[in-house]
């Protein structure tokens, strides 16, 4: 592939891509390693795409591949954490409003995530994958992604409820 096709892939896909990585990683920093690595695998694996499915989804297949490897790497199965601060919260009637919080500010509640929670909650909940292929992916159990997935939403909806909770105090003391 030549070098200005190259580049021009890069500056189609490297925002959307960087957006993805930054839902898997601790930091900016992270994200960008995430996304470089992964524009290399694209680039030197580019034949081996066979054309059924899109092209895209092929190479946002590789950034979550990338995110995940990456996350193996520095965390070590980092799944199991101390829950005594996670309270169980009804959240089967939750609805959020679309108003109600900025792309921004439900970013940053995910990002609060534990890691384990945040890597699951990303793969269910925005990639769409299915329970048993995040278990085959992260080598862990069915029942632990789906316990993972049901805790990280209690927790962000925590920090929603938080968040909704400042955001009102702070009106009522602007309107004063």
């Amino acid at each position: 592939m030549e070098k200005r096709a190259q580049r021009c892939l890069y500056d189609m896909y490297a925002p959307l891509f960087l957006g993805i990585a930054f839902r898997y990683s601790k930091s900016k920093e992270d994200a960008e390693d995430i996304l470089q690595e992964s524009f290399v695998k694209i680039l030197t694996k580019i034949n081996q795409y066979n054309e059924t499915g899109s092209f895209e989804g092929w190479m946002k297949r590789i950034v979550v591949n990338t995110a995940i490897s990456h996350y193996r790497t520095s965390q070590k199965h980092d799944f199991h954490k101390d829950f005594d601060n996670i309270f169980e919260t009804n959240i089967e009637n939750y609805e959020l409003n679309d108003d109600e919080f900025n792309r921004e500010e439900l970013l940053s509640c995910i990002n609060k995530l534990p890691p384990g929670f945040k890597m699951i909650f990303n793969m269910y909940a925005i990639e769409g994958y299915k329970h048993r292929e995040i278990a085959e992916m992260l080598d862990i159990s069915i029942g632990t992604s789906k316990s993972q997935y049901s805790r990280a939403r209690v927790i962000l909806q925590n920090n929603l409820n938080a968040l909704k909770f400042d955001k009102t105090r702070e009106n009522k003391i602007s309107e004063k």
